[in-house]
């Protein structure tokens, strides 16, 4: 009768076999988080640009209109008003300015231009994982 020696394979190759699957698909969900996020970056990055872009010219127009406009207005009230048309218009367009910086702060709290789709995964991921 011969003894034949079978090796029992190693207690932890189930173990580690185990935690190397998790580390592939821990490695995997990593890529795709990543990819995901660069997709959604450079959506944004092409509407930023394209936002920035009629932003500026938008902003260049409506400076020489307002520009011109009050000239004119103020050519017009001089005789009447004096100097103190100068205070109104200075008045006037530094409240504009207050009003515009807190609509853009407003638009920016709203996260317009966050990543949406990816921060929601990686809160599931988050979830998962806790």
């Amino acid at each position: 009768m011969e003894h034949k020696h079978e090796q029992a394979p190693p207690a932890n190759s189930g173990l580690t076999g185990g935690l190397l699957n998790i580390a592939r698909n821990l490695l995997g969900l990593i890529i795709n988080r990543i990819e995901l996020a660069s997709l959604e970056l450079s959506e944004i990055g092409g509407n930023l640009i394209r936002f920035l872009v009629l932003f500026t010219l938008a902003a260049i127009a409506l400076w020489f209109a307002v520009a011109f406009w009050t000239v004119l207005l103020v050519f017009l009230a001089w005789d009447s008003w004096g100097w103190k048309v100068l205070i109104a218009f200075g008045i006037f367009f530094s409240l504009l300015t207050v009003a515009i910086v807190l609509y853009a702060r407003a638009i920016l709290r709203q996260g317009k231009l966050s990543l949406p789709a990816t921060m929601a995964e990686l809160r599931k991921d988050r979830d998962a994982l806790l």
